[in-house]
């Protein structure tokens, strides 16, 4: 079921990759690249590469990938060796397993020396996250205290998230601070708390203060 956004408001069934992964929460920069990694019947070759921002979710994504598909995954393009990755493309072809791979950038952008592995990824899809839109944003802050045992009003993270910048490393970086202080203070993380944290912090545009929030994410 999608809302006013479209984000899709679960998460799928693809929820949770081990006992240290949260579920995984599906908004509109993520849900074509979730959508083809769930469909590798489809694939025009048994390989994709993954690319979007530290902190997007994408080794989740892989984890849950291979355990829903058999498939395998390499987290980081320049974790293996260019003849490991000739290998492994050629034995997902051979086999139908499907390989992912994820990467910061993609195989254009990679300072490729065997040829033959060059000519290959040049055939292989590329699927990117991009940074969170407000109610992807919304949904991780509030799932990523849940990992941390604290419950969190609603409001707070509807405060967060018009004032802050919209990018998965600040928004890690504020639940870090929120946890912290309200461990330090003895305090909840309530509107009052947030804000004076992350204004100290220069988390939060001090121009956006006064903006009135309005939730358009149900």
């Amino acid at each position: 079921m999608a809302g006013p956004s479209g984000q899709i408001a679960l998460p799928l069934d693809w929820s949770a990759g081990g006992s240290n992964d949260g579920p995984l929460i599906v908004g509109t920069s993520n849900a074509d690249a979730v959508r083809y990694l769930r469909h590798v019947g489809t694939w025009p070759v048994r390989t994709a590469v993954l690319t979007g921002p530290r902190g997007s979710g994408r080794s989740l994504i892989g984890r849950l990938f291979a355990r829903e598909t058999g498939g395998r995954v390499i987290d980081g393009h320049d974790s293996v060796s260019e003849e490991a990755m000739f290998h492994a493309w050629n034995a997902a072809q051979a086999s139908g397993d499907p390989l992912l791979v994820i990467a910061d950038a993609p195989p254009a952008d990679w300072d490729i020396r065997l040829p033959d592995l060059a000519s290959r990824l040049r055939a292989v899809p590329v699927l990117t996250i991009g940074e969170p839109d407000d109610c992807l944003a919304r949904d991780l802050i509030e799932a990523l205290f849940a990992q941390r045992g604290m419950a969190l009003a609603p409001e707070v993270a509807s405060y967060i998230v018009p004032r802050m910048e919209r990018s998965y490393a600040t928004l890690h970086r504020i639940v870090v601070a929120l946890d912290a202080a309200s461990l330090e203070q003895g305090r909840r993380v309530g509107v009052r708390l947030t804000r004076e944290t992350l204004l100290s912090q220069g988390l939060i545009d001090p121009d956006l203060l006064e903006r009135q929030d309005e939730d358009t994410c149900r």
